[in-house]
């Protein structure tokens, strides 16, 4: 997060899946109807245009799609693939707030909750992403995402989801380091220096204040505390509250790291969480995959794509090193 508003306050581009420079949405159409209408499916063809036009290139193609065959394109793609591969074409044929909003939906469907993919979500996107998702889940669902949220989260972590869940975190760009300080002192005292921890402090502060202010917050409790905010977190809280604020301090010092760590395990050991490796390769793919490919390298002393290659196959695997986007 902090590095996609670097990113987004310095106009960089970081993503793999880009804007196509001489788009043709009537040639993409029909590409599209011949893979789909012919003999057998030419799934090279829908890889290749839904890796390589962006989001709302990929809107204005579902657009004329559907007022050219009156189907709807995501529906065409279910009837055509199958598996992880289909899931992942449909996703990459979606908007990001709608892909969030249907994943969030997903997590909350059914008896229990899925609180992974809430944090995941909810701790990684901007305010402008959070309010997106929220308007398309709540045309999904006919309810707001805080209130749908309030029926299935409780206590302090249900606290800490519904202030991320409102996407009203401070966006000032300056950074006053009297008041890092403070609030590295508050933080220090509110957990490290006392008996038992005061939880609502450590929410308030990293719910609400800028991603700069609590880069510079992070750096500050390390010279109060002699330790990471990272591992007085991890020392002083547990279960659900703690995987969360720890994502949020991940993704304060470094969203790609974040993703590229979530990758790694998806793929790590026996057997591979497609389910993960899709939505963090889809919702990434137009955003920070090459910060993630360098963060992966640094962190792994691997290419993301070798691994990519090693773990899964097919159509689903060629389609994720198109969006992985390189070898390095």
């Amino acid at each position: 997060m902090a590095d996609l508003w670097l990113s987004q306050t310095f106009n960089t581009f970081l993503g793999t899946i880009k804007a196509k420079p001489d788009f043709n949405v009537s040639e993409d159409v029909a590409a599209l109807r011949k893979a789909i209408d012919g003999i057998g499916t030419t799934e090279k063809t829908l890889i290749d245009i839904l890796t390589h036009r962006s989001s709302s290139q990929k809107q204005a193609i579902s657009k004329a799609y559907e007022e050219t065959t009156k189907r709807i394109l995501v529906n065409d793609l279910k009837g055509d693939t199958s598996g992880n591969f289909e899931k992942l074409l449909v996703a990459l044929a979606r908007s990001p707030a709608l892909n969030d909003a249907k994943w969030l939906i997903k997590a909350m469907k059914g008896a229990g909750t899925d609180t992974n993919i809430l944090i995941e979500i909810l701790a990684s996107r901007t305010n402008k992403q959070i309010k997106e998702l929220s308007a398309v889940y709540a045309e999904q669902t006919k309810k707001t995402l805080v209130q749908n949220l309030k029926t299935e989260v409780s206590g302090d972590f249900g606290k800490a989801i519904l202030l991320l869940a409102e996407g009203a975190r401070d966006e000032s760009t300056n950074v006053n380091a009297d008041k890092a300080k403070e609030d590295a002192k508050a933080l220090y005292q509110a957990g490290e220096k006392r008996l038992g921890t005061d939880e609502s402090k450590f929410i308030e502060i990293l719910c609400k204040r800028s991603i700069p202010h609590l880069r510079q917050t992070i750096l500050e409790y390390k010279n109060i505390s002699g330790k990471t905010l990272q591992k007085s977190i991890e020392k002083e809280m547990s279960g659900k509250l703690e995987d969360l604020l720890v994502a949020v301090v991940k993704c304060v010092m470094s969203t790609p790291a974040y993703f590229a760590e979530k990758l790694y395990k998806s793929m790590k050991g026996a057997g591979t969480d497609e389910t993960t490796l899709t939505r963090v390769m889809v919702s990434r793919g137009e955003i920070d995959m090459l910060d993630i490919r360098a963060e992966f390298k640094k962190l792994y002393q691997r290419s993301l794509y070798k691994e990519i290659s090693s773990d899964v196959s097919g159509n689903y695997g060629d389609c994720l090193k198109m969006i992985c986007g390189g070898e390095d």
